[in-house]
């Protein structure tokens, strides 16, 4: 009797932070000790006061209730387009955008329209973990892209892996895990590259809200062809607190959106009406509110900067600052898989391994942590960096200081 094959799902990694909560499972923190959480990038904090008020009035509405258009509120459509042109001085236009059920669905809705069994992706390590898991459930090989000392993809590099069922290049900016917020001149260099090869470069921009650089991040909505070759994806979620409630976007050329609206259609149906609508209204009504929201973020990763010295002087070192993560090197023998579960049990802090983020024969995911900050105030960071300081693991190398 033949055996049959493992499914998708099998053959595919637990998700990290279900996994890692797990780990806390029947913990008890002290009262005067209590759990610092830096496992995962969602706000805690509810929506602001107004914009809950809005969602009440809008459930008062029938239309909330139904299905809606699949490619979204037109409403919304439009008031993203004009978003997104003025933040990035270029002309995007209603038919361009496409709403999905959050930024994870909108990677997977894309991916389904440009690749097929068998095909690759480039992924630059570390990667997103979710970018990966839905590559794997749909038959796509995704490609390591090793990045350099500052977690940068490097163009060079990518066109040596580049082979004839190659069909994207994926990033992230801001990074996710690694916080870097790739400078304009690496996304010219990868857009250019996949031009050339008549790739898709699909430029994950979820935390967009919180990049430290005032203006466009980058030019490539100008440059000639962009709708051949670019696809932007964003989460209203970070922006405006709204995780739940199941928000994304697709920026793209309309006969890709065409394709995507198959996908959505058997998926969704739609993304959530109540989400599009309180997204609809913080476009219009809360930009001043998440202008503080970005300075908060801001803040706290100066916060980290300044503080990491305490680490810094026990072997440890700072990979990636930016939106809501640093990206840092542990000092210590064992690898970050297992010493995961150790901060748990003896600093009381919950954090993802680097192994979460990197193929299982990259030796370098066991160096590394990912810290996700933004739920931590300055009182947070500076406990979490003392409770990491304490540690007094054995280390690892020669180098590392006794």
């Amino acid at each position: 009797m033949t055996m049959p094959q493992p499914s998708r799902t099998q053959s595919t990694f637990t998700p990290p932070v279900p996994e890692a909560k797990r780990w806390i499972e029947g913990v008890s923190f002290p009262a005067d000790r209590p759990l610092v959480n830096v496992s995962q990038a969602a706000p805690v904090d509810p929506p602001p006061a107004a914009l809950r008020r809005a969602m009440a009035e809008a459930m008062e509405r029938p239309e909330t209730h139904l299905y809606g258009p699949v490619l979204g509120l037109p409403a919304l459509r439009e008031a993203l387009a004009r978003h997104w042109s003025a933040h990035y001085d270029a002309t995007v236009r209603a038919d361009n955008i496409a709403i999905t059920a959050g930024c994870n669905q909108a990677f997977a809705a894309t991916l389904a329209a440009i690749a097929g069994e068998g095909d690759e992706v480039l992924l630059p390590t570390p990667w997103y973990f979710n970018h990966k898991m839905w590559l794997d459930m749909q038959g796509v090989r995704s490609i390591p892209l090793p990045t350099d000392d500052r977690l940068l993809p490097r163009a060079e590099t990518a066109r040596a892996l580049i082979t004839e069922r190659t069909r994207a290049i994926v990033l992230v900016s801001p990074n996710n895990p690694g916080g870097v917020e790739y400078p304009a001149e690496t996304l010219a260099e990868l857009y250019d590259l996949a031009r050339q090869h008549g790739l898709k470069l699909i430029v994950d921009e979820t935390y967009k809200d919180f990049d430290s650089r005032s203006g466009a991040p980058h030019d490539l909505l100008s440059r000639e062809g962009h709708e051949e070759t670019l696809i932007q994806l964003y989460s209203f979620s970070k922006a405006y607190r709204l995780t739940g409630h199941r928000v994304g976007a697709i920026v793209a050329a309309p006969s890709l959106l065409q394709e995507i609206e198959k996908f959505q259609d058997t998926v969704a149906i739609c993304a959530p009406q109540l989400g599009q609508i309180a997204a609809l209204w913080g476009l219009e009504n809360l930009a001043q509110w998440v202008a503080g929201e970005r300075d908060e973020i801001l803040a706290r990763g100066r916060a980290i900067s300044e503080q990491f010295p305490k680490l810094a002087a026990k072997g440890w070192k700072l990979k990636g600052l930016g939106a809501y993560f640093a990206y840092v090197e542990h000092p210590f023998a064992e690898s970050s898989d297992v010493l995961g579960r150790r901060l748990v049990h003896e600093a009381g802090v919950l954090a993802l391994p680097g192994t979460m983020f990197m193929p299982e024969d990259d030796a370098d995911g066991a160096r590394h942590f990912r810290f996700a900050f933004a739920n931590l105030d300055a009182a947070g960071i500076t406990t979490l960096f003392d409770r990491l300081s304490a540690l007094d693991w054995p280390l690892a190398g020669a180098d590392a200081p006794a």
